[in-house]
């Protein structure tokens, strides 16, 4: 019996961060959803799904980027700053790396879970230092769906992380993920204005602790 082809990101999809990294707002049709504790959060509209991709520009203070990037890229270490994460492992699958991530969601709600491949990748840009990382699900047959729990079978993501010139970073963030079931507006809501912002103090509460392990 044959591999299956291995899936991946191509070297533009990489390039592609970096460019985003370079700006500081998109540009139509994407509109500014909140700016709140120095980062901006902008949306568009999928019209296939129904649903919004985001793009996030901000800062983490006193966090170098590849402390960062390192944080990032540490499973075992997020289930200690990550608050809704219920299981998180890295698999190899015939010859391909693969996590599964379970993710907790407040009651009533179900949890919902990801299998997905990511790649780190450290690039030079014109002289700058960047760091990359690509994250887009996959579907595996050794990670079947599990009873109670509702798959995300459509996500993305797409994290870029350079030297702010000081002591900390500057972040981009590409997000979409299609979580099914009835998600509660005001859910959507928190997630997006409020959840967000959240995630990136954690990152930055996490880069500390993480700093003083070593």
């Amino acid at each position: 019996m044959e591999a299956p082809p291995q899936r991946g990101f191509s070297e533009e999809q990489f390039r592609a961060a970096c460019r985003e990294l370079g700006q500081t707002a998109p540009g139509p049709p994407w509109q500014l959803l909140v700016e709140s504790m120095g980062v901006s959060i902008y949306r568009l509209y999928d019209e296939q799904s129904g649903l919004y991709e985001y793009k996030i520009f901000g800062g983490l203070a006193d966090c170098p980027p590849k402390l960062c990037a390192d944080v990032y890229m540490d499973l075992e270490f997020r289930k200690q700053w990550d608050q809704y994460v219920k299981e998180l492992y890295e698999q190899t699958y015939d010859g391909e790396k693969i996590i599964y991530w379970e993710v907790k969601y407040p009651f009533p709600l179900s949890n919902r879970d990801y299998v997905y491949i990511r790649e780190c990748q450290e690039m030079d840009v014109d002289g700058r230092k960047i760091w990359v990382v690509l994250a887009q699900s996959v579907s595996v047959p050794q990670c079947p769906e599990k009873p109670g729990i509702i798959r995300v079978k459509s996500y993305k993501q797409s994290l870029a992380i350079e030297s702010d010139g000081k002591t900390g970073s500057k972040v981009y963030m590409y997000y979409f993920d299609n979580p099914g079931g009835m998600i509660p507006s005001w859910l959507v809501n928190w997630a997006a204005k409020s959840g967000v912002p959240a995630f990136l103090k954690d990152i930055q509460k996490a880069c500390c602790n993480y700093s003083k392990r070593t």
